[in-house]
C-alpha cells in the first residue's frame, strides 16, 4: 500500500488542513499561498495516476482513495469560495459541482454492487471537466489581476465550462446506467 503514487495522494489529504487554515490567515499574499498549495495538490492529483500507471504501481487502495482526495480538495476549495464569494453564480456552480460528485460517486458504488461497475467507467469528459475546474479553481484562489489579466473573471468563465463539461459528463453516466437503472426488479 506505500509506494510513491500512494504517498502523493496521503500529501494532498495532508494539504486540505493547511489549505483552509492558510485560507483563512490574515497576511498579504495570502492568496499566492494558497493558490501554491492548491497548485502543489492538482499537481500530486496527476502525477500520482501517471506515475502509477507508468510504474505499474496502482492498487486497489490507490484507485480507492485517489477520486476521493481529489473530491476533498476540489470540495473544500469550493466551499472556501462561496464562503469568500457569497454570490449566486459562485455557488451555483459549486452545488453543481460538487452535486454530480456525489451523484455519480453514489452511482458507481450502487453499479459496483451489482457487477455493473463498467457501465460507468471514467470517460474523456471526465478528464477535460477535470482540467477546466483545477484551472479554474487555480485562478479563482489567486483572483487578482496578473499582466493585466482579469484573473478572476477568466477562473469564473472556466468554472462555468467545467459546469457545462460536468453536466455533460454526468447526464453521460446516467444514460449509460439508464438500462440497468430502469430494469424491474
Amino acid at each position: 500500500m506505500t509506494n510513491i503514487p500512494n504517498i502523493l495522494t496521503y500529501i494532498r489529504i495532508i494539504l486540505i488542513p493547511v489549505f483552509v487554515l492558510v485560507f483563512f490567515l490574515p497576511f498579504d499574499g495570502v492568496n499566492v499561498a494558497v493558490t501554491a498549495i492548491f497548485g502543489v495538490a492538482a499537481i500530486t492529483d496527476w502525477l500520482d495516476g501517471y506515475l502509477a500507471r507508468k510504474w505499474n504501481q496502482t492498487s486497489r487502495f490507490g484507485a480507492f482513495l485517489d477520486p476521493v482526495a481529489d473530491k476533498l480538495i476540489v470540495g473544500v476549495a469550493l466551499v472556501l469560495l462561496v464562503q469568500a464569494n457569497p454570490n449566486a453564480l459562485m455557488s451555483v456552480a459549486a452545488a453543481v459541482i460538487i452535486g454530480r460528485e456525489i451523484t455519480i460517486s453514489a452511482l458507481r458504488e450502487w453499479m459496483a454492487e451489482i457487477g455493473e461497475r463498467a457501465q460507468v467507467a471514467v470517460s474523456s469528459i471526465g478528464k477535460w471537466k477535470t482540467a477546466a475546474q483545477m484551472t479554474a479553481l487555480l485562478l479563482l484562489l489567486y483572483r487578482e489581476p496578473l499582466l493585466g489579466i482579469p484573473v478572476y473573471t477568466v477562473g469564473m468563465v472556466l468554472l462555468y465550462v467545467a459546469v457545462i463539461l460536468t453536466l455533460w459528463s454526468m447526464i453521460t453516466y446516467l444514460k449509460a446506467a439508464w438500462p440497468v437503472l430502469s430494469k424491474e426488479d
